[in-house]
């Protein structure tokens, strides 16, 4: 497969092409005269134009993030997407192998039950690449959800923002939603609802997020949020785990082995 990149300095994007036979550009608008049927490999929200030209193509391509799970002091995991920015076709016939691997080392990620006693709501703000990527106002979406909540809950709201990596290694969410005994969390698109859900903890989302299928968009019913089936959540994990890659797994080849194998979107 020849690819396209974006950019060379990338390091992240260089370990991810240089599997295959790339060809690196500077800018999404040198796709305007390239070959639809060649793929484009980029990395991060900053490039919401990127992401637009290559629908507007039709183009196939792989985008770089975070991973879904297993936050450390160094970025270890990392997700690759094709065609989308997070994942949403679930697989539930996934194997084990990979979740099993990862949540030996971190028992916490492994769900056990529903926390449903909880007291507070937590309120996960967006980054700003997050709000430039969707075209939306960070102050004016949370006063919005903060005016919603109050009129349909009396519970109390905490309000999280994204703090750099180390402050949120610190106090990870993992810690907050218990020391500050959440109920549900309510976000607009972050990773963190994938974390709460795992740990037990309800989630609602504003948009399309790997946790979808078991998070509710209508803040109206926060006192009532989903509380899916157990199986169905450790099976979710399990696709989530072959979802998200090591930098090893970018460089030798096994990120396009597996998108294809599995059909992962």
């Amino acid at each position: 497969m020849i690819v396209y990149a974006i950019n060379k300095n990338d390091e992240y994007v260089g370990f991810l092409a240089r599997t295959r036979n790339p060809t690196f550009i500077k800018t999404y608008k040198e796709l305007k005269d390239k070959p639809v049927d060649i793929p484009v490999i980029f990395r991060s929200m900053a490039q919401r134009k990127t992401v637009s030209l290559c629908n507007q193509q039709n183009r196939n391509y792989y985008y770089i993030d975070t991973g879904y799970l297993g936050i450390s002091h160094y970025k270890k995991w990392h997700r690759v997407v094709k065609n989308g920015v997070q994942h949403s076709d679930i697989k539930y016939d996934m194997p084990f192998d990979r979740f099993r691997s990862l949540s030996n080392s971190k028992s916490y990620l492994k769900f056990s039950r529903w926390k449903k006693n909880g007291k507070s709501i937590l309120l996960v703000t967006p980054s700003e690449k997050t709000c430039k990527f969707y075209g939306i106002q960070k102050e004016q979406w949370v006063n919005t959800t903060l005016q919603t909540l109050k009129q349909h809950t009396d519970r109390p709201i905490i309000i999280r923002d994204k703090d750099t990596r180390q402050e949120r290694l610190k106090n990870t969410i993992y810690h907050q939603l218990q020391d500050d005994d959440i109920f549900a969390v309510v976000t607009y698109n972050s990773i963190a609802a994938v974390e709460a859900i795992g740990f037990g903890i309800p989630a609602f989302t504003a948009t399309p997020t790997a946790a979808d299928n078991f998070c509710l968009k209508d803040l109206t019913r926060i006192e009532t949020p989903v509380y899916e089936d157990r199986e169905k959540i450790e099976k979710w994990q399990h696709w989530l785990a072959y979802c998200q890659y090591t930098i090893e797994e970018m460089k030798n080849g096994t990120v396009f082995k597996l998108i294809e194998e599995y059909n992962l979107r």
